[in-house]
C-alpha cells in the first residue's frame, strides 16, 4: 500500500509539472495572439483590393496580353505551404497538410515551404522543394516576401511551373481556423461571383502609361509578395489561436487528472490509517 501511495504521489507531481508548462504556453500564446490578430485584420483588406485591381486590369482592357494573366501551357504546380515552427497546436499543422494532399493529388508539383514543420513535412514526404531559405515563419519579414515573389515570378516566366497556389490557414475566429488553397497565378480562374458577373462587365476606358501590360507586370511581384505576407499573418494568428486552445484543454485535463489522483491518494491513505488502527486495536484486545 505504501509503495502504491508513493507512485501516486510521484504521478501527481509529474502531472503538476506538465500542467505548469501547458499553462505557461497558454499564457504566452494568449499574449501574442492579440497583436497577431490585429495584424491579420489590418492586412486582409489591402491585399483583397490589390487582387481585385489586377483582375480589373486584366478583365477590363480590350488589348491585354500578359504571361501572368493567360492560361499556362504547363500543368506543373508550385504550392507555397505556410505551416508553423513548432507543434503543440492541436491539429493546426496536420489539417494544413491534409488540405495540401487533397489539392495536389495526382499533380506534378513543387513546394516552397515556410515554417519548420513545412520543411520537415516536405523532407518526410520526399517532395521537390523550390528553396529552403524561409524555413522559420517567425523570422519572415515583408522583405522576405518580396524575395519569394521575385523568385516565383522568375521561375513562372521561365515555365518551370504554370500555376502558383498559396496553402495557408485562414483565421476565422479564436476557436476556428480553416486551411485554404488560394490560386495566385495565373489570373485566369475567377471566383464564382466574378464569373457570374463577367458577362455584365463593361470594358474600362482607363489609359495606362506606358501601357496596361507593363503596369500589370510591374504590380504582379508586389501582388504575390502581398498575398504571401497576408498568408503568413493569417497563419501566425491561426497557429497561436490553435495553440492557446490546445494548451487550455491540456491544462484543464491535467487539473481533472490531479483531482482524481488526489482523491485516489487520499482514499488509499485513509485505508492505510484505518488498517493500522484496526491492527493496534486487535493487538490491544489480545493482551
Amino acid at each position: 500500500m505504501a509503495a502504491n501511495m508513493k507512485s501516486v504521489k510521484l504521478r501527481i507531481k509529474s502531472v503538476e509539472s506538465t500542467m505548469q508548462i501547458t499553462k505557461a504556453m497558454e499564457l504566452v500564446a494568449s499574449s501574442k495572439l492579440r497583436k497577431a490578430k490585429d495584424r491579420a485584420d489590418t492586412c486582409r483588406p489591402y491585399f483583397r483590393e490589390l487582387h481585385q485591381t489586377l483582375v480589373d486590369i486584366a478583365e477590363g482592357n480590350l488589348d491585354f496580353s500578359s504571361i501572368y494573366a493567360r492560361k499556362s501551357s504547363s500543368e506543373k504546380y508550385c504550392y507555397i505551404v505556410i505551416a508553423g515552427d513548432r507543434g503543440l497546436a492541436g491539429g493546426y499543422n496536420v489539417n494544413l497538410f491534409k488540405c495540401l494532399e487533397e489539392a495536389s493529388a495526382g499533380q506534378d508539383f513543387v513546394v516552397l515551404p515556410i515554417g519548420k514543420k513545412a520543411v520537415e513535412y516536405a523532407h518526410r514526404r520526399k517532395l521537390p522543394i523550390l528553396t529552403e531559405e524561409f524555413a522559420e515563419i517567425a523570422e519572415i519579414s515583408v522583405a522576405d516576401c518580396f524575395e519569394m515573389a521575385s523568385l516565383l515570378c522568375s521561375a513562372f516566366k521561365k515555365g518551370e511551373f504554370g500555376h502558383i497556389e498559396l496553402c495557408f490557414t485562414s483565421f476565422v475566429s479564436m476557436l476556428s481556423q480553416v486551411p485554404e488553397i488560394f490560386s495566385m497565378l495565373p489570373l485566369t480562374d475567377l471566383t464564382d461571383h466574378e464569373k457570374s458577373a463577367e458577362g455584365k462587365k463593361i470594358r474600362n476606358l482607363i489609359w495606362y502609361e506606358p501601357n496596361e501590360v507593363e503596369v500589370f507586370n510591374a504590380i504582379v511581384p508586389e501582388y504575390l509578395a502581398g498575398l504571401i505576407y497576408g498568408g503568413v499573418c493569417e497563419s501566425v494568428a491561426s497557429e497561436l489561436a490553435a495553440r492557446r486552445t490546445a494548451m487550455e484543454a491540456a491544462t484543464s485535463n491535467a487539473e481533472d487528472m490531479i483531482d482524481k489522483l488526489n482523491l485516489y491518494y487520499n482514499r488509499a491513505r485513509q485505508a492505510s490509517i484505518t488498517q493500522e488502527i484496526t491492527e493496534i486495536v486487535g493487538g490491544a484486545e489480545g493482551l
